[in-house]
């Protein structure tokens, strides 16, 4: 019979939270690109992909960053992880990449939050 060490669930919930923080670095990274691109530059274009940057980045380090300054329940974490996702899958529909590959993205971002956000 094998025994489970202690340290085997926290290591589980480290690994999940890596894929979990991977997933809303490529969605801020996703985002960012996607403003940049979709404006002409120099002007509107820098601005525009500056200010979206700055707003996801904003908004991460608000609710979902492991210390955020405004803690909320669950239920509002959540809302904005989908918000996150729903903008970083636009964005790369946006871009012009498959569907299937932005909705396998979605899918395992929005798996991840929910199972690392329920053993938060």
């Amino acid at each position: 019979m094998t025994e489970t060490s202690p340290a085997a669930p926290a290591r589980a919930a480290a690994v999940l939270q890596l894929l979990r923080a991977l997933c809303h670095l490529i969605a801020v990274g996703v985002i960012a690109v996607w403003a940049f691109l979709e404006w002409p530059l120099p002007f509107p274009g820098i601005l525009a992909g500056l200010g979206f940057l700055l707003a996801t980045v904003l908004l991460w380090a608000l609710f979902l960053s492991p210390r955020p300054v405004l803690r909320t329940d669950r239920f509002g974490r959540a809302l904005i992880e989908l918000l996150l996702v729903a903008g970083a899958v636009g964005a790369m529909l946006g871009l012009g990449l498959p569907w299937p590959i932005a909705t396998a993205f979605g899918a395992v971002a929005a798996a991840l939050g929910y199972v690392a956000g329920s053993e938060r």
